[in-house]
């Protein structure tokens, strides 16, 4: 028995040595001379040597004059690294995936072929009506009462508005409470349906959207004000526009460009989605420039090709672009 237990103790402290000690200790004695790049984690520095991310993870890009990332998620977080695990028929995947394409997807066919479609989006929201209904906006929250409620909690300065909303109408939480007697203090959260339905009312054919406005003093800030155009609306109401133009005909749009990866941190998009990006970005860094876009576009086309590349040297998958290198390569290039 004492002989047993004491190989048992060998193999464990041996192993414990091997792996937590010997193994670690070889990798950083042969990784930092022969990979010094690879071993501090692929990190990209600004010309001024301040590190600006890693060419491993993705960074979440919006503006106009970036190319935008895979959606992600894990919200570009690597502490929460990790795929949506949502299946084909996810209803909050469709949700996802509609709210990607909205700014994005391209007529195929006819007179405005290859024009976007979300000014078209926005003109059919003014009308307000949907399905022969009026109310878009109260519609959209009865008919997806879990987006309504994610709203809300997306970001703390909606759910503040809702919840002013709830002090300034006692009548409607009243009468909300009295459909779902099961819940005495309502959240803003539930009480998203509502909320949206009377806003609806208020203000047809309009929005919540995050406005930047400029304060008495001079300073910037973001309010939630009712909107007739913009991102908000060409996302949020992008499936439901559709359903009511089910025989438009759209260009298809790269898988990467509405669909998250398994990490939610893939610093790469393929060439194709980049190039369907490529109108907006070089749209806004002329207007930024003051110079021809078609000139800047050939310019930033060049550049993507020369930036792209293909796994393995070419022999495997198709060509992708690292987008934190595209994005500084931009800035340094364009930037004053």
């Amino acid at each position: 028995m004492r002989k047993h237990l004491l190989a048992s103790l060998w193999l464990l402290g041996s192993t414990l040595v091997l792996c937590s000690v010997a193994y670690p200790a070889a990798l950083l004695l042969i990784g930092r001379p022969a990979f010094p790049f690879q071993a501090e984690g692929s990190l990209i520095r600004d010309p001024q040597g301040q590190v600006v991310g890693s060419r491993l993870i993705a960074q979440p890009f919006t503006r106009d004059e970036y190319f935008w990332p895979r959606p992600s998620a894990g919200s570009y977080n690597a502490a929460a690294s990790a795929a949506s695990n949502w299946g084909a028929s996810s209803y909050l995947l469709r949700d996802r995936v509609a709210r990607s394409l909205g700014a994005v997807v391209k007529y195929s066919t006819g007179p405005r072929n290859g024009q976007a479609v979300a000014r078209d989006i926005e003109d059919w929201f003014h009308t307000d009506t949907y399905q022969g209904q009026p109310g878009i906006v109260a519609q959209w929250a009865k008919l997806h009462p879990t987006l309504a409620q994610n709203w809300v909690k997306a970001d703390q300065r909606n759910e503040e508005f809702v919840a002013a909303w709830q002090r300034a109408h006692p009548a409607e939480v009243a009468s909300w409470i009295r459909d779902n007697p099961s819940i005495a203090e309502p959240r803003p959260t539930d009480l998203a349906v509502p909320f949206f339905v009377s806003f609806s009312a208020h203000f047809p054919g309009t929005f919540l959207a995050l406005v930047e406005r400029t304060t008495p003093d001079g300073k910037s800030e973001q309010r939630l004000e009712p909107v007739r155009a913009g991102e908000d609306i060409q996302a949020v109401f992008f499936d439901m526009w559709r359903q009511e133009h089910p025989d438009v005909a759209l260009q298809h749009v790269s898988g990467d460009a509405v669909m998250a990866s398994g990490s939610g941190l893939d610093p790469h998009i393929t060439l194709n989605n980049a190039l369907s990006q490529l109108d907006r970005v070089a749209a806004k860094w002329a207007e930024m420039t003051r110079r021809d876009r078609a000139q800047v576009r050939s310019e930033i086309e060049a550049l993507l090709r020369e930036k792209s590349a293909a796994p393995l040297g070419g022999l495997a998958g198709v060509d992708l672009v690292n987008v934190l290198e595209v994005n500084l390569a931009l800035q340094n290039r364009y930037s004053p």
